[in-house]
């Protein structure tokens, strides 16, 4: 499996953010997207999920499912966590599980998936009471409660201290290492065990 863009030129209103940018990543890797604030990242992954249609080029995922568009085969998580504030901890996960799986809901899953992110003594409390930082891991949960090939991350570690920081790099490599692609715009090293970086600015200038 492969994701691959090619000669990917992306308009946002009247500016021209991305121009003729091609790049694969192959199963089992990690693609870092790097630049400042403002150079393309958000727009890119948005692009990747099929929010944005593009103005020229194309993306896909090679290996993956020919029935589904690449945003289907994708979590995509953005700068808001998703999270039901009317619900629990675990029902929140348990609808994810359920709405985002392909296969049958899995109580163990949705288990393992807060007790990876440090949530598993919180499954009854509301989601309306967790802290920043808590509700970023819960939203982050809906990784590893419905599997699916494609992750992209815009800026995860946002609210994160250290500690949680380091389960979601190991989300990731775990992951990569059962063959998950993922691709991470981000401003802090997060040292993946396998993973390229692509600095957009480089990117804009070459072209």
């Amino acid at each position: 499996m492969q994701l691959i863009a090619e000669d990917l030129v992306i308009d946002r209103g009247s500016r021209r953010v991305i121009e003729g940018l091609s790049f694969a990543v192959r199963q089992g890797e990690a693609l870092v997207l790097t630049g400042a604030n403002g150079i393309g990242k958000t727009t890119l992954l948005r692009t990747l999920a099929g929010f944005i249609r593009p103005f020229r080029g194309s993306v896909r995922l090679d290996g993956g499912d020919p029935e589904l568009s690449v945003g289907e085969q994708a979590h995509a998580i953005g700068h808001t966590n998703a999270v039901k504030t009317s619900l629990t901890v675990l029902e929140n996960a348990s609808f994810w599980n359920a709405y985002l799986g392909p296969d049958a809901p899995s109580r163990a899953r949705v288990d393992a998936a807060l007790r990876h992110f440090g949530l598993e003594e919180l499954g009854e409390f509301p989601a309306a009471y967790l802290s920043a930082g808590q509700k970023r891991r819960l939203g982050l949960s809906r990784l590893l409660v419905a599997g699916r090939p494609l992750w992209l991350l815009d800026e995860p570690t946002a609210s994160l201290d250290a500690a949680s920081s380091e389960r979601l790099v190991a989300a990731v490599d775990a992951h990569t290492a059962t063959g998950g692609i993922a691709v991470i715009a981000t401003h802090l090293p997060l040292g993946l065990e396998r993973a390229q970086t692509l600095d957009l600015a480089a990117q804009r200038i070459a072209a």
